[in-house]
């Protein structure tokens, strides 16, 4: 009886142990799942040349192999075919050219299909297939805006037609991008985009209108224009007294932990530099997130009974005692009025940031729409919120002397895409009318 007992539970143990190696190797080689495959950009259109790139991931037997064509006329073209022997390959990344005149393909239909299999014994394989639009013809640009008289540091505006919808448009001043924004006008889809003019600026700069189709074909057409006022920036030096370093420094070593234990000269250092540096990003992030609509009208108001302090462009360099100790370039106006004098939008829009930002303090951001945001710092107090609404001449806080001001007033700037420019021109009603109303009123051919 003994010896039946051992013999039981000896197979018992042998078929719990048979049935886990059963499972195992049916989850190992049995299972179903397929592989999935995920293609990084939505492919509509292939022009003369596009790249694709995939990501194919299995997680339980491993990749075995992935394979991509594209079908036109019933001719049936590989593009891309990988094996992988080993079970070991739970993820993979690749990428191909069509070049569609290498492939002899014609403007027209086709499929692309991509295939992945596992190593199941199943031999599990997901397929990914797309009818797609070949399509070989680069978009045509036709510009409308002739006169483009532009001074150093300015903004310009760009009007432009299109022969075809873009996948993106914009125009391109050296290696900066400034989007584009679709407009009717005189009953026509037209485009346009305002762009930031270089403070040094040369008749040599390129700028040029570029257009992309869905398909990758590319386009541009280059922009003719004046450079009317060559000027020279205002250069300054700003002695940095121990009085401004003690009564500032804290301000910013409360908000940014890793200055702690700094003296106030190295956190100066560090705010004018390093600091500064971030803002701007932060800012430029901020303000490409725009209304695709002109949110605007007419001139922009400037502060009330305030006298400029600082200028669009001036350059300084910092000197505590004989030594210099940075430098920077004043991308806005200052504006001092009273103390804690009433700041107002200076033209219609959403607010997109209210808060403290670095060297500008509490500052306020409004989209003014197609690229195009104003930016109020040093404020005191805020008023505006979040995602509001504004008017021209609605009051959004008071004035200040938060973040990196000697005093209080107001630093106001005019951004487009993102980049500054000088504010001065949009408080020109004639520049105004000469450089952007005239423009959007064209008849369109």
């Amino acid at each position: 009886m003994k010896k039946l007992n051992v013999l039981y539970v000896s197979a018992v143990i042998a078929i719990v142990i048979f049935a886990g190696v059963a499972i195992w190797a049916a989850n190992t080689w049995l299972e179903w799942e397929k592989p999935e495959i995920t293609v990084s950009a939505p492919v509509e259109a292939i022009g003369q040349q596009k790249t694709i790139e995939i990501k194919v991931t299995d997680e339980k037997c491993g990749i075995r192999s992935i394979s991509a064509a594209i079908t036109q006329d019933n001719r049936k073209i590989p593009l891309l075919s990988e094996s992988f022997p080993e079970r070991g390959t739970r993820e993979k990344v690749a990428s191909w050219t069509v070049n569609t005149r290498d492939l002899k393909l014609h403007d027209g239909e086709a499929v692309l299909e991509i295939s992945a299999s596992d190593h199941s014994l199943l031999d599990n394989t997901a397929v990914w297939s797309r009818t797609v639009r070949i399509d070989t013809s680069p978009p045509v640009v036709s510009l409308l805006s002739m006169a483009h008289n532009i001074n150093p540091g300015g903004t310009c505006l760009a009007v432009y037609r299109l022969s075809k919808e873009p996948a993106q448009t914009g125009v391109i001043v050296e290696s900066e991008f400034f989007q584009g924004y679709p407009v009717m006008i005189d009953g026509k889809t037209c485009y346009l985009s305002y762009f930031a003019i270089p403070e040094d600026v040369r008749p040599t700069t390129r700028i040029y209108v570029t257009a992309e189709d869905r398909g990758g074909n590319r386009a541009s057409s280059s922009i003719p224009f004046y450079i009317r006022n060559v000027k020279k920036f205002r250069s300054d030096t700003v002695k940095v007294s121990d009085q401004f370093l003690i009564q500032k420094m804290p301000e910013f070593q409360q908000r940014e932990p890793g200055l702690a234990g700094k003296t106030p000269l190295e956190t100066f250092v560090h705010v004018n530099e390093k600091m500064r540096y971030e803002n701007q990003a932060t800012i430029t992030s901020i303000c490409r997130k725009t209304d695709v609509k002109q949110l605007w009208s007419d001139t922009f108001i400037r502060m009330k009974n305030a006298a400029p302090m600082a200028l669009f462009g001036d350059k300084r360099t910092y000197r505590y005692g004989n030594d210099p100790i940075g430098h920077s370039v004043h991308l806005g106006v200052d504006l001092a009025s009273t103390s804690h004098a009433a700041v107002e939008a200076s033209n219609s829009g959403e607010v997109i940031f209210t808060g403290y930002l670095g060297i500008y303090g509490n500052t306020v951001i409004i989209d003014h729409g197609q690229g195009v945001s104003s930016l109020y710092a040093h404020m005191d107090t805020i008023t505006a919120g979040m995602g509001q609404k504004v008017a021209k001449g609605e009051s959004i806080g008071t004035t200040g002397a938060t973040g990196f001001a000697g005093g209080d007033h107001l630093h106001f700037g005019i951004q487009v895409s993102g980049k500054c420019v000088n504010p001065v021109e949009w408080w020109d009603p004639h520049w105004i009318k000469d450089n952007v109303t005239s423009k959007l009123e064209i008849k369109v051919p």
